[in-house]
């Protein structure tokens, strides 16, 4: 398992027999790079970078999608374009191997599979961690390894560096480890991860491509695929490491102490966004308020659920505490809100003509539904008026329920002000009692 990931690594392993160069070999490719049949291979190499740049160009399309790291920005900086052009330049070459002396195709296959080395590291790991600042520093560590290595297998220095590694060993429990077998496996395991971020991340925009009313099952099934990939991508580097994976039967042990210790909230968080996921008792786009905070919820991750206020202030929630505590949910079984406001008319007002002219400016205002309609009712006889209460229902509170009762209340006071009817005011009316003259005099 080792070698094949190491050979898997390798800047020449895209052809099966090539080999590093010997220094007669390296001085007899200078000799041929100068031959005339050197520029008709630099053509077919030129020839088949043109080709795959016209192929990804039309498989892509016309609108570029700078987020994809399969297509790039501009064709020539995703994934997609050093690989097929490494399988046209196989091919090519495999189709003149017997007609010309190779010389310019043993320095581009390795270029090209240096390049695609880099291109899938860097952009895999860009789209697994995006915002990271140590993303830069390991885009140029990996280039220059890759570069190196290239001009060290293409020089033939490189199988000498290994023959040198080879003789640095020491013994781990019964094994005898070299320091060449530590490279190979950790660049085995890198390589292996790698490959499960990017299809684990391909799987789950695949998932989660327009998705709707079913966004929150289809966010479960991109997590677990997640989790399972990368559990099958670690076990596969721990082998590729040379690592025994019955050794793991002793940290799985560990590990369960640990979560039982430790970890029981971590493991909790987890455990509970995955029965939340799968209930459905909350999904993406809901209005919930959750410890006097309400918000709409924006996105479900294992560990904690993100709460999105109309405010634009946004709220990590324990997916323990969406299990463990009351949640008010206003989106669950109907998105439907219903709505009050208050005004007050004069008393002397004729309500029986008043009140469905002041129900049919609510119903005209565009965030309040038609079914059910809104309702105007006589609730109270306070000091000052009589006290009318508007019911309506939205079906967006997500959009703002302050403005929705700003509408209305504007509606209301346009309407009453064209029906001429008065809205009260507090009224505070002083009587003067005319003082009593006590005579003084005697009876």
């Amino acid at each position: 398992m080792s070698s094949l990931f190491a050979a898997a690594s390798s800047p020449l392993a895209a052809s099966s027999n090539t080999r590093p160069l010997t220094a007669e070999e390296l001085s007899h490719l200078l000799n041929q790079l100068q031959q005339p049949t050197a520029l008709a291979e630099l053509a077919v190499v030129l020839s088949c970078l043109g080709l795959a740049w016209l192929l990804i160009r039309f498989w892509r399309g016309k609108q570029a999608d700078p987020s994809s790291i399969w297509f790039g920005h501009h064709v020539v900086d995703g994934i997609l374009f050093p690989v097929l052009a490494l399988i046209l330049a196989l091919i090519a070459r495999r189709v003149m191997m017997d007609a010309v002396p190779l010389a310019v195709f043993r320095v581009a296959i390795p270029v090209l599979s240096s390049l695609a080395v880099i291109r899938l590291t860097v952009k895999v790991l860009g789209a697994a961690f995006p915002g990271s600042r140590a993303l830069r520093i390991v885009e140029r560590t990996v280039s220059w390894v890759a570069w190196m290595a290239t001009v060290l297998w293409v020089s033939g220095v490189l199988p000498l560096v290994l023959d040198e590694l080879d003789q640095i060993t020491w013994k781990i429990g019964g094994s005898q480890v070299s320091l060449r077998n530590v490279i190979e496996g950790s660049l085995s395991a890198i390589l292996v991860m790698i490959l499960s971020l990017s299809l684990s991340s391909a799987l789950e925009s695949r998932l989660l491509k327009g998705a709707t009313d079913n966004l929150s099952l289809r966010k479960m099934a991109a997590n677990i695929l997640r989790a399972l990939l990368l559990v099958v991508g670690l076990m596969l580097a721990l082998s590729a490491v040379g690592i025994d994976l019955t050794a793991l039967s002793v940290f799985g042990g560990a590990l369960g102490v640990g979560v039982g210790m430790g970890l029981q909230k971590l493991a909790a968080n987890y455990v509970s966004g995955f029965v939340i996921l799968a209930e459905r008792s909350l999904r993406i786009g809901d209005l919930v308020k959750v410890d006097n905070f309400e918000g709409v919820i924006t996105d479900i991750n294992t560990r904690f659920t993100v709460l999105r206020a109309a405010n634009g202030r946004e709220s990590i929630v324990p997916n323990e505490v969406l299990i463990t505590q009351r949640v008010e949910n206003a989106s669950l079984a109907d998105r439907s809100l219903s709505m009050t406001t208050v005004v007050q008319v004069a008393y002397g007002t004729d309500l029986p003509s008043v009140m469905p002219q002041l129900q049919a400016a609510v119903a005209a205002v565009p965030r309040v539904m038609s079914e059910p309609p809104p309702a105007v009712l006589l609730t109270n006889f306070a000091a000052d008026g009589l006290e009318l209460t508007v019911s309506f229902w939205i079906g967006d509170p997500e959009s703002g329920q302050l403005a929705a009762r700003s509408l209305v209340n504007l509606a209301l006071l346009a309407e009453l002000e064209r029906l001429g009817v008065e809205i009260p005011f507090p009224q505070r009316v002083l009587r003067q009692v005319p003082s009593l003259e006590v005579s003084s005099g005697a009876p």
